[in-house]
């Protein structure tokens, strides 16, 4: 059985997500949409290719990917859900939660049919490798997090547009963009918090949209985050150093398409009981990248199988863009400036998650 997909973008992550589509023994791509083909056609291998999405879903398909844009992501990823297609959709799910809402009320809609987001860092190695280290127990409860993803400039890709400066596309800056993964593997790692504060600021970049966002977060059961989400970062990097109550993981570096955040590794460190501050250490390298693999493989099981969503559901996808706007609405000063403080949860999105 094979599956007739189509991908609404076809920029360099819907090229990349393509690659593993056409590994999958299920998936064949039949037909894409971008806004730089020049008139609809086909692509060098057969593959249609139309402008418009419309023009895409009037295909027969099964399966839609969306790799757009903030601003056209869930107009695109609803109107596909209501034509009857399988969805799965890049980060972040929208500009804001009234965009993510539209989408969840369309889910509710097509209850038979799966909707996955692409947090793709829960798919690293490292990652999987520390959710079963702190499954197993020996480690104890996880008692705080420190996190930190920089880049150094907003636009990324080698692209022209400008999109990603400008709030009435993009919906938030750095935070939104980037820094979503992080507050993804925290809510992963910690579950839910509940209270927030905040600094953001546009003081160097000066876009309408942030360059840097610092965040000191605390769950319910008193778990502690700090998140420092940056695009003044000149060394591009990432780290989530995880405390718990018998030792500690460091996650540090990435395996991304521009190789610039370092070697991915996991540190582990066991408590000694001394207290002497130098354990015993146990450091992983890793040197592919599966994740991207992974998520294709595990999406086209929930379709082919009838299998529930676990990792990248709708649910998680409001619920991480809800605490992306809370903590934009944290620091008043921001909040105020734009216009945020309605933004974080009206009576539409309590009903699209109720």
């Amino acid at each position: 059985m094979k599956l007739n997909v189509g991908m609404a973008g076809f920029g360099v992550v819907g090229k990349r997500r393509r690659h593993y589509i056409d590994q999958h023994p299920h998936l064949k791509v039949v037909a894409v949409c971008d806004q730089t083909f020049e008139r609809s056609g086909e692509i060098r291998d057969g593959v249609k290719c139309f402008r418009h999405y419309h023009e895409l879903l009037a295909e027969r398909l099964d399966v839609l990917f969306v790799c757009l844009p903030n601003y056209l992501a869930a107009e695109v990823t609803a109107t596909a859900l209501d034509r009857g297609l399988h969805t799965f959709c890049e980060k972040p799910p929208g500009r804001d939660l009234q965009d993510v809402a539209q989408v969840l009320q369309a889910e509710k809609r097509n209850p038979r049919l799966k909707l996955m987001y692409g947090f793709n860092h829960r798919y690293h190695e490292s990652v999987q490798d520390a959710l079963k280290l702190i499954a197993a127990g020996d480690l104890g409860q996880v008692v705080n997090l420190r996190g930190l993803y920089g880049k150094s400039k907003l636009i990324s890709f080698g692209q022209n547009s400008d999109w990603r400066v400008s709030r009435e596309y993009a919906g938030g800056g750095i935070l939104l963009d980037q820094g979503i993964h992080m507050l993804d593997l925290m809510r992963l790692f910690a579950g839910d918090f509940t209270e927030i504060q905040s600094f953001v600021s546009n003081s160097y970049w000066q876009h309408d949209v942030e360059d840097n966002a610092y965040a000191l977060m605390r769950s319910s059961s008193g778990v502690v985050a700090m998140l420092h989400s940056t695009a003044t970062q000149w060394r591009h990097r990432f780290e989530l150093d995880i405390c718990c109550e018998r030792g500690s993981l460091t996650l540090s570096g990435i395996l991304s398409s521009s190789k610039s955040y370092g070697q991915e590794t996991l540190t582990v460190a066991w408590a000694d009981r001394d207290g002497v501050g130098d354990p015993r250490e146990q450091r992983t390298l890793y040197n592919q990248d599966p994740s991207w693999r992974l998520e294709i493989e595990d999406f086209a099981n929930c379709v082919l199988n009838n299998t529930a969503v676990s990792h990248g559901t709708a649910a998680d996808a409001f619920k991480t863009m809800e605490l992306v706007y809370k903590i934009y609405c944290a620091d008043k000063e921001w909040s105020n400036r734009w216009g945020l403080s309605s933004a974080v949860v009206t009576p539409a999105s309590k009903k699209a998650v109720a």
